[in-house]
């Protein structure tokens, strides 16, 4: 990712704060990968297996919600 992209995720992801900072870290993770490849699948852009479950493990995770995620943006 180059700093240009690095600098926008940070900005869009700014007013985000989930229950703790491995959470944070890895929203950060999936958002660059998600944003480096948008019209393919999670299995595409996480391209293996291990870090796919991990993107499903986030995303079910009970202490991550929509709203967390979006804060920054409703504020």
């Amino acid at each position: 990712m180059d700093g240009e992209a690095g600098a926008w995720f940070d900005r869009e992801l700014a007013g985000c704060s989930l229950a703790d900072e491995r959470l944070n870290k890895r929203l950060h993770k999936l958002v660059a990968q998600i944003g480096s490849a948008m019209d393919e699948s999670i299995p595409l852009v996480c391209q293996d297996w291990a870090n796919t479950k991990a993107a499903y493990r986030f995303f079910s995770n009970d202490r991550v919600s929509e709203a967390d995620i979006l804060a920054g943006h409703l504020s």
